[in-house]
């Protein structure tokens, strides 16, 4: 961790844009005693002309993200009771979510469960309670809604100006007019950026020097990465159309100016808009309409601003678009039926693929930073989030689903940006299920085995730009031969077949091949590898080359920042199965900074190879039929790895299996790929091979009690709090992370628990209760049916007490209590018969 103690010893940060991330991180800098910090805003201050200048301000704390909830109570609870010119900062009017359709009265009991597993009050009301807070709704029209009392209305300029100023009083410096025309960076790090004043025409250039160059550019982000960092950042600006009724008679007098609204921010998701109160006017905001991506020409610059005064975030009103939402606004609320549109405009807003913000370190560039697409609602929450990741290395969240490097760079372009962004403005306010795949630019990646995948009637679903099987129509005659046959509600019936439930039972009696070619691999080589691995995980790495190892990555504090799989291939060669591109360029990143590892390679092999699980009871007798190499029990133990040939292919057999059955991931190259899924194949045929998919996958993992990094562990918890102490032990050297273990107290912990009713499941997300009671305790990380056990099977966090195998708690499934009880685990071989075969 780096020391800031001293001023002399602290930073210079500069911080570029000024809206309601800029400003409330150079309040959260400042906060945390940094006294070099410098704010660079190309507009005027404190109405830069970006996306904060027009917010409507609106903060619904509840998404089924629990990270993204938790940012918005964070900017909430900041900001909250705070006014500057007497104006509120902050008015928790609450939210009011109605359904006017059977399919979102459910889903509103859906996202009040999320708000009851992240602590967020929420309640079901009736129609007749919506005209209450609402006078003038046709309640008529409403079967339902979902109130959360703590939402509120932020007003974000004066946000902006409020916490700019703040800063202001701790010694930053905040400079308007002054547009950033170059980030410097030498030897990878950062030096300063160039400035140019928007006033004067042909200045030349400034260098200014920095240690930290934080990008909170808003709009202008993608642009920023593009021409001075030279990336695509998979963001992307799309028009928004908004409009305030003029004054209406029925709202003279009932909110004073400087109040603004006393009515619930009101969603009418059906019809995909938003209102709310502006004093006397109602503002409405439309998602119905098209998408309208823009590119970062079309967005007016600095220069263009200062000239006529209008607002680059600020586009001509589109009347044809915004139409049917002010029909149903009409007919929503009957008095605005002789009502007219008064000032109308569309405003710009930031989307990106999965709906999450673009921040974290720059990949390759030490002391470059990225705080982009971020909304007012997360805005504070976000600011925190980056000055603790600045000032200590340790952000205190988890930022998985947060940085900007989640996404595979193999399938970051415009076209995908735009079409995926494209398809998030479409769905904002769509009931989505969890399991819906993407449909944009499907079959960008595809493994050697996908033909063969089509030839069996595969159903896909998509990961990081790869096609990946969840089950195969070819299997459907299994069904039959189920001892019983498992069924679902619609919802989580959705993106299911009971098919899974035959490719779980094949796998358990026969044997089955997985398509692995997805899993994440990457080759880190060279001189001194060992030596620079071996401080960074929890297990030992300098075993005998062959050996295979299942450990953890973890942060400064003890947190939990992946867990891989490390096969040693040489005495400097290694593979290791991650969790994503963030895996990878977090090892560059230290690579780069260790001295000693200047020698060592890190490759990519995602791309270039492809892999097979062939798991099953037979999966041996399937593979001794092509290979001469000896994989016998004793001949290639559990844990361990050996290049081999199968039917004349270069394989890589690893004996290692996440769904709990004897068998091996099988690694080749990808010309080799589709020769290889033929010969498995032909030769499993009297072993009663089947093509298994993702569904049956989840179902075996959770009867053996295997995690899922980023649903069931983040860097949030430690191994003991998720039940990996197994995989932390290296008893001769330390490793990262290691002290800070043992002065961690363990308040909860993650158990597997089954439902009592066997017709019973849940999906993920839902909150967990004490037995018998409204406390919740915890909430579910993952769910489903476990086929071979007969019983649905959930992960769930659940305090201390109540963690014991035994307990008995509630599950809330759309509003319905469901028994549960922890078990002990693994709920499905625990003495390893199946696989150490």
């Amino acid at each position: 961790m780096t020391d800031h103690s001293t001023l002399e010893q602290q930073p210079t940060i500069i911080v570029i844009g000024l809206g309601v991330v800029g400003a409330a991180l150079a309040d959260e800098l400042t906060a945390r005693g940094m006294r070099h910090v410098t704010v660079l805003e190309q507009g005027p201050l404190y109405v830069t002309g970006g996306s904060s200048s027009h917010a409507p301000g609106f903060v619904f704390q509840t998404s089924g993200n629990r990270v993204m909830s938790t940012l918005a109570k964070r900017t909430l609870d900041k900001l909250d009771g705070l006014e500057h010119d007497g104006q509120f900062l902050l008015k928790r009017i609450g939210g009011l979510e109605i359904a006017t359709t059977p399919e979102r009265l459910t889903e509103l009991q859906r996202r009040h469960g999320f708000a009851s597993s992240w602590g967020i009050p929420s309640r079901l009301i009736t129609p007749a309670e919506c005209g209450e807070m609402w006078p003038g709704l046709d309640t008529s029209l409403i079967l339902g809604a979902l109130h959360t009392p703590t939402d509120g209305i932020v007003k974000s300029v004066a946000a902006v100006q409020y916490q700019a100023e703040r800063a202001l009083e701790r010694g930053a410096k905040i400079v308007g007019h002054t547009r950033v025309t170059a980030i410097h960076r030498e030897n990878g790090k950062v030096t300063g950026v160039s400035t140019v004043p928007v006033t004067e025409t042909g200045a030349e250039p400034q260098f200014v020097p920095a240690d930290i160059v934080v990008s909170c550019a808003g709009l202008w982000g993608p642009g920023v990465a593009r021409d001075m960092l030279g990336f695509d950042l998979p963001m992307v600006p799309m028009e928004h159309g908004f409009g305030f009724t003029e004054p209406l008679p029925q709202l003279a007098g009932v909110n004073q100016v400087q109040n603004e609204a006393s009515r619930p921010m009101l969603r009418h998701q059906d019809h995909a808009m938003y209102l709310r109160e502006f004093v006397d006017r109602i503002g409405i905001g439309a998602y119905e309409h098209r998408p309208m991506p823009l590119d970062p020409e079309q967005i007016a610059s600095a220069d263009e601003f200062a000239r006529t005064g209008v607002h680059p975030a600020i586009h001509p009103f589109t009347e044809a678009d915004f139409a049917p939402t002010w029909r149903e606004a009409q007919r929503l609320l009957p008095e605005l039926g002789e009502a007219k549109l008064g000032e109308t405009y569309n405003g710009i807003f930031s989307f990106t693929p999965d709906g999450g913000p673009m921040l974290g370190p720059v990949d390759g560039v030490r002391g470059l930073w990225l705080a982009q697409a971020v909304w007012v609602t997360q805005s504070a929450g976000v600011a925190q989030v980056m000055a603790d990741w600045i000032v200590t290395e340790e952000p205190g969240i988890d930022t998985s689903g947060l940085d900007y490097r989640r996404f595979d760079p193999t399938v970051v372009s415009k076209q995908w940006a735009v079409a995926r962004a494209s398809e998030s403005y479409d769905e904002v306010y769509d009931i989505v299920h969890p399991q819906k795949p993407t449909l944009q630019l499907r079959g960008l990646r595809t493994s050697p085995f996908y033909p063969r995948h089509v030839e069996l009637g595969a159903q896909f679903e998509e990961t990081h730009g790869w096609e990946r099987p969840t089950w195969f129509a070819a299997n459907a005659p299994l069904v039959d031969a189920l001892p019983s046959v498992p069924t679902r509600d619609a919802w989580s019936g959705a993106v299911w077949s009971p098919i899974a439930a035959a490719e779980a039972h094949a796998t358990r009696q026969q044997v089955a091949l997985y398509d692995m070619s997805q899993l994440s691999r990457i080759e880190v080589s060279g001189p001194g590898a060992s030596d620079f691995l071996q401080p960074l995980v929890t297990r030992n790495v300098k075993r005998t080359v062959g050996s295979v190892i299942y450990c953890l990555l973890l942060s400064a504090e003890g947190g939990i920042l992946s867990d891989v799989t490390i096969a040693r291939l040489g005495e400097e060669r290694y593979m290791i199965g991650t969790n994503g591109n963030l895996d990878l360029a977090r090892l560059r990143d230290l690579r780069d900074l260790d001295p000693n590892a200047q020698h060592v390679q890190m490759r990519d092999l995602t791309s270039g190879e492809c892999g097979l699980g062939l798991w099953g009871p037979h999966a041996r007798d399937v593979l001794e039929k092509l290979t001469s190499d000896d994989v016998s029990h004793e001949g290639l133990k559990y844990f361990r790895c050996r290049e081999i040939r199968v039917a004349g292919a270069p394989v890589l057999a690893l004996r290692v299996s996440y769904v709990g059955e004897l068998g091996w991931e099988l690694y080749t190259t990808a010309d080799h790929g589709l020769y290889l899924w033929d010969a498995l194949w032909a030769a499993g045929q009297e072993f009663g091979i089947v093509a298994a998919g993702r569904r049956a996958f989840s179902s075996l993992r959770l009867e053996k009690g295997y995690r899922s990094y980023g649903s069931d562990m983040t860097r949030e918890d430690t191994p003991d709090e998720v039940g990996l102490s197994f995989a932390v032990h290296q008893p001769k050297e330390g490793f990262v992370g290691r002290e800070a273990l043992a002065g961690r107290e363990v308040r909860r912990r993650l158990v597997t628990v089954t439902l009592d009713s066997p017709d019973a499941l849940v999906m993920g997300s839902e909150p967990a209760y004490r037995r018998g009671t409204d406390e919740v305790v915890g909430y579910v990380t993952s769910a489903d049916q476990g086929y071979s056990i007969g019983r649905s099977v959930a992960y769930v966090w659940l305090p201390t007490d109540l963690a014991e195998v035994g307990s008995e708690i509630d599950l809330e499934y759309f509003g319905t209590r469901l028994p549960a009880t922890v078990q002990a685990e693994p709920l499905f071989d625990p003495e390893m018969t199946h696989i150490q075969r």
